[in-house]
């Protein structure tokens, strides 16, 4: 879930949602014989209000005495609009798939034991002064490249690339036949969707080969306009200075920006695993296969993050109770698959295994996710990570608005990469 992701970059400028009828200070409340917890959620293509519905009621069921008042986030940056409920006195209770950095330093959340993540396969996930503070249920590769196979053929490309160099010749084949090599989007408050080229050579060129760099940044022994940086920003330049990328398609939203490639607009889509959902569930004529962006040296690079699940506050009436609905709901076997099926999620939760119905696009996911984790080839994924060694909070958002001006030529990679630490120097002043 993004999560999106995870992933979740647009600023909210407003309060757009209300919550009425919440206790004071927004916490739980007693109503007869039940606790009332908040639960922020959000709403996408995939992930819709019955698949919400279903997983709640699965979850209550479990856990006798708790009521439920959902709450959808207005838009894909959650982690924006829980600060901004805070501000007011209105924190949900229980929150999925929020960035816990800022929250946790500052006590607002509760911790889970090791006890309470003995199940999980990364307990360890994303700690914020050694303790977890989101359950890490659900691993995402952010992003693969997913391919139109008959867009590939009509190109003369007889598989996909495996090094970036061949990456190029199979661009500039496909823009030859007339056929837009990649499909990026980012308009409205869906701008994190421009995100992923750039996190994938992040991914390939430093990442890689550094694996603690952002904290490095963090130390200040490490700046983004270091030349590693900036070679790797200057990749996506070029993507788009070349016509790679078709600059207008940045005005458009997530989901038209998904309809685009399954309409056949493009040859290559740079997205999360999440949209092997949307592949497997209508099929396109054309056929959808799958590689890891490619690295310089042909090695198998896949940007992952695991994380997105359950956050409890800790100002909940009854934490003991909220963390227990919460587990009850990331654990129940109905609802991982139904988060498997809805948003191709892969489960890091010991001894799960997904439906063996799943489609060829979910397993080909998988397929490539496992191989490069099979060679130590999984990275974290930039501005997607959470907890100590991460951006500071607010500069995800700012790097996604930075993006855009990289695609559209408005700013080169080294004006991009000074844009950063401009950023990151205003979130840590």
């Amino acid at each position: 879930m993004r999560r999106r992701a995870l992933a979740c970059f647009a600023a909210l400028t407003a309060l757009t949602v209300p919550l009425a009828g919440c206790a004071a200070g927004g916490d739980s409340a007693a109503q007869g014989d039940k606790t009332t917890f908040t639960f922020l959620t959000f709403e996408t293509p995939n992930l819709n209000a019955a698949y919400w519905d279903a997983a709640i009621a699965r979850a209550s069921a479990k856990v006798p005495g708790v009521k439920i008042k959902k709450l959808v986030a207005p838009s894909a940056d959650r982690t924006s609009y829980v600060k901004q409920l805070d501000a007011t006195g209105q924190m949900p209770d229980i929150m999925i798939a929020v960035k816990p950095d800022g929250f946790a330093q500052a006590g607002k959340l509760a911790p889970w034991s090791a006890q309470e993540l003995k199940n999980y396969v990364s307990p360890q996930s994303n700690p914020i002064g050694g303790r977890v503070y989101q359950l890490p249920y659900n691993t995402q590769p952010t992003p693969l490249v997913y391919y139109n196979k008959a867009s590939f053929a009509a190109a003369g490309i007889t598989s996909p690339p495996t090094t970036y160099a061949e990456l190029l010749d199979d661009a500039r084949a496909l823009k030859a036949k007339g056929i837009t090599p990649f499909v990026v989007g980012g308009g409205g408050k869906d701008t994190w969707a421009d995100m992923y080229p750039l996190i994938a050579t992040i991914g390939t060129d430093v990442y890689a080969k550094q694996p603690g760099w952002l904290s490095a940044r963090a130390a200040n022994r490490a700046n983004f306009t270091d030349p590693v940086f900036v070679k790797a920003a200057e990749k996506v330049a070029r993507l788009a200075a070349d016509g790679y990328i078709d600059r207008a398609g940045l005005s458009r939203s997530y989901a038209d920006t998904e309809h685009a490639f399954l309409s056949g607009k493009g040859a290559m889509y740079p997205m999360g695993s999440w949209f092997a959902a949307a592949a497997d569930a209508k099929p396109p004529a054309f056929g959808i296969g799958v590689f890891p962006w490619p690295s310089d040296d042909g090695k198998a690079i896949v940007p992952a993050y695991t994380g997105g699940g359950m956050s409890v506050s800790s100002k909940a009436s009854d934490v003991s109770l909220a963390k227990k609905w919460a587990k009850a709901f990331m654990e129940d076997k109905q609802n991982l698959d139904a988060s498997v099926k809805a948003d191709g999620s892969i489960i890091a939760i010991v001894g799960y295994e997904p439906p063996k119905s799943m489609g060829p696009v979910y397993m080909a996911s998988v397929k490539a996710f496992r191989t490069a984790a099979s060679r130590d080839g999984v990275v974290n994924a930039f501005s997607i990570e959470s907890g100590d060694g991460s951006l500071p909070p607010g500069v995800a958002d700012r790097a996604a608005i930075g993006v855009q001006d990289l695609i559209s030529g408005k700013k080169s990679a080294a004006q991009f990469a000074a844009y950063l630490d401009e950023q990151w120097a205003k979130a840590t002043q």
